[in-house]
């Protein structure tokens, strides 16, 4: 039984100012979106012991937010009146945007800890870490039944307003006390002054192609603005660079070409120098403290992380797979590319990009030695989408990025250089680059991924997984029985800094069959772990988790819980990613007979478990627990123990918009 009680299709409704917005709980999570002209707002309002509200906005990636004591006991809150859309001004008379509501909750009372109005940024670090900076902090001010907290932004430009009037029950002595039923009802009104982003409409984001999931698709448009598109709301309101390389590629085949070029433009205006692709923008009052604590005054210019290793190798096969590789876009791209972001054309931009590629793959290209391989930087203890502390185990040398990333990049130059897209913008000495990126390729493709490759003797899995298994409550013999007597082969996700392998199963197989030039046994070997039952693999009845730590030792075991960000749990997208690359394999006619059945078993087994977990499937993640040997969903952060809690719209989550169910009889090579 799935948990998430939906009270209407699905927590998004892009406002006309007609209709009010549906809601829809997840875990302790209730979650309403508001987009109407210039206004978009995403309200949480979290129930249980610790009950909070937070208005996300993407514009400015500003939000308020206001958490609660603690209760004695869990309470839930109602939506009373569903959010809509309001213009007020502040005292200067500069326009504010966002949205009224009334909620109600039914506890005897409510003690204001802390109101925090700011960068989204800001409240997600009060959430995780319960402090924020003392500048951003303000008084309230009481009125009889109302408390308002309000404030300029640090730079002196329009702020923030957040505005509480309780319509049941009474204000006193820095609390909300209840009315005599118990229950107490507020009058919310969350404003935002930084200026609104321009959304796409319906009809200019998707073409006819796209699937018809109501939910998807209001999803995908609260997150998408032809300034850029969203990571996720209520936490990532603004471009994350690899978010929006990875949600491009799976959606470009419905998504229209300016949308395309949207999300494309957004990671080129955002390159470093060295022409490394920004993972994430600090902008807003954020944006304003980076420049304070730099000593550079309040400024509101953007900066960049380009910590992440893996985004600066998404760009180059995101826009082969566009310019090249898809009729629209090639019909497009010379035009694309000239455009100028400023005095630099993108497709300089671009070039400056694929510099950095081969500066950094060179190395191993001449030696491929593991010591030679893309390493995460110097102090970090991740660098790819597995970005939590314990997302690698520890591990230094990410599998995704060696054995896939780096040579799709490299195979993505070749292939647009050989297009004539890169003519012009290349010098002499990149042309001279460019003859030498297929070699490097092929050196990258044969020796990348089998230094990660691992094989464990079938009496050993056999008894680890069965070991495991019984120390996690969940079924052993449908994965006992799916390791028969053969050795279990996988991947490792990561190597150590001292070059050896971190041993855990992981989802990162779906990279290599979208993106790399997987031989027959690497299909198989991606297959065969997507397919077969946690613990032996990946596939549960929650959905297919992105990490399997049953082969590690105990220590390395409770880093991936189903508690952990990157543990045993399920993320959407890597689903889709799945999907979609196993749907890219079963269309080769190259393959043994034994092997497309393969395809066949993993793609059933994966759409099964699409099919299981699509009321969350606009999530982020979620987990899952065990009642009769039965998997059920859990909302990922409903529980104390969870390390974060799940965005509810995520746009890496909408993609399922571009995929389709393979037909009966036309899965895994073919005809059957």
């Amino acid at each position: 039984m799935i948990p998430t009680r939906v009270l209407a299709p699905l927590a998004l409704l892009l406002l006309t100012g007609a209709a009010p917005a549906p809601v829809v709980e997840e875990g302790l999570n209730l979650n309403s979106f508001v987009q109407a002209g210039d206004v978009a707002a995403h309200v949480v309002l979290r129930s249980g012991s610790d009950p909070r509200l937070i208005v996300a906005f993407p514009a400015g990636n500003s939000g308020t937010g206001l958490w609660f004591g603690k209760l004695a006991q869990p309470a839930r809150w109602t939506l009373t009146t569903p959010p809509v859309p309001v213009h007020e001004a502040d005292a200067q008379g500069r326009p504010l945007r966002g949205v009224r509501l009334a909620a109600q909750i039914t506890t005897p009372r409510l003690d204001l800890k802390q109101a925090v109005l700011s960068s989204v940024r800001v409240l997600r670090d009060y959430q995780a870490l319960g402090k924020a900076p003392a500048q951003v902090l303000v008084a309230p001010r009481v009125d009889g039944n109302s408390v308002v907290w309000q404030r300029d932004r640090l730079d002196g430009h329009a702020g923030y307003r957040l505005a509480l009037t309780v319509t049941h029950g009474r204000v006193a002595d820095g609390a909300i006390l209840a009315g005599p039923d118990g229950r107490i009802t507020l009058a919310i009104t969350a404003l935002s002054g930084d200026p609104a982003l321009t959304p796409y409409t319906a009809p200019t984001l998707l073409t006819p192609q796209a699937a018809a999931d109501p939910a998807a698709r209001r999803a995908l448009q609260f997150l998408s603005y032809h300034e850029k598109f969203l990571a996720g709301s209520w936490r990532f309101n603004t471009y994350f660079g690899r978010d929006t390389l990875m949600s491009v590629r799976l959606l470009m085949p419905v998504l229209t070409p300016p949308a395309v070029e949207t999300g494309l433009r957004s990671v080129l205006t955002r390159l470093s120098a060295d022409g490394n692709v920004a993972h994430e923008e600090d902008i807003g009052e954020f944006a304003v403290l980076d420049h304070l604590a730099a000593g550079q005054g309040a400024s509101d210019a953007p900066t960049y992380n380009y910590a992440m290793i893996d985004s600066a190798f998404l760009l180059a096969p995101v826009a082969r797979a566009y310019m090249v590789d898809d009729p629209r876009g090639q019909a497009r791209a010379a035009a694309f590319l000239a455009e100028r972001d400023g005095d630099t054309a993108l497709g300089a931009a671009l070039m400056r990009n694929l510099r950095h590629v081969v500066q950094a793959a060179d190395a191993f290209a001449r030696d491929p030695r593991w010591q030679n391989l893309i390493a995460l930087k110097p102090g970090m203890d991740a660098g790819e989408w597995r970005d939590s502390n314990d997302g690698l185990g520890g591990g230094r040398y990410p599998y995704d990025v060696n054995a896939v990333l780096v040579p799709a990049a490299l195979d993505a130059a070749a292939a647009m250089a050989q297009a004539g897209l890169l003519d012009p913008y290349a010098t002499p000495d990149d042309r001279a680059m460019l003859a030498r990126v297929g070699h490097m390729a092929q050196v990258w493709h044969d020796e990348a991924p089998r230094l990660f490759l691992q094989s464990v003797d079938a009496a050993t899995a056999r008894a680890r997984v069965d070991a495991y298994a019984r120390q996690e409550g969940v079924p052993a013999a449908p994965a006992l029985a799916a390791l028969g007597n053969a050795p279990l082969r996988y991947h490792a996700i990561a190597l150590d800094a001292a070059g050896q392998p971190v041993p855990i199963i992981h989802s990162d197989e779906g990279f290599a069959l979208l993106m790399g030039k997987p031989d027959a046994d690497q299909v198989a070997l991606a297959a065969d772990t997507m397919a077969r039952p946690f613990p032996a693999g990946l596939m549960t009845g929650a959905g297919m988790v992105v990490a399997d730590p049953a082969l590690a030792p105990a220590p390395l075991q409770a880093r991936f819980g189903r508690n952990a960000y990157h543990g045993t749990v399920v993320w959407s997208w890597h689903q889709a990613l799945a999907a979609a690359g196993l749907a890219r394999q079963a269309a080769r006619t190259d393959l043994p007979g034994a092997v497309c059945a393969k395809l066949r078993g993993a793609q059933g087994a994966l759409w099964q478990a699409i099919d299981a977990s699509r009321a969350v499937q606009s999530s982020e993640l979620w987990s899952w627990s065990v009642t009769g040997g039965r998997y059920k969903v859990e909302a990922f952060g409903a529980r104390g123990g969870d390390a974060d809690e799940s965005n509810a719209a995520q746009l890496w989550s909408t993609v399922y918009l571009a995929l389709k169910r393979p037909a009966p009889g036309m899965t895994g090579c073919g005809p059957r």
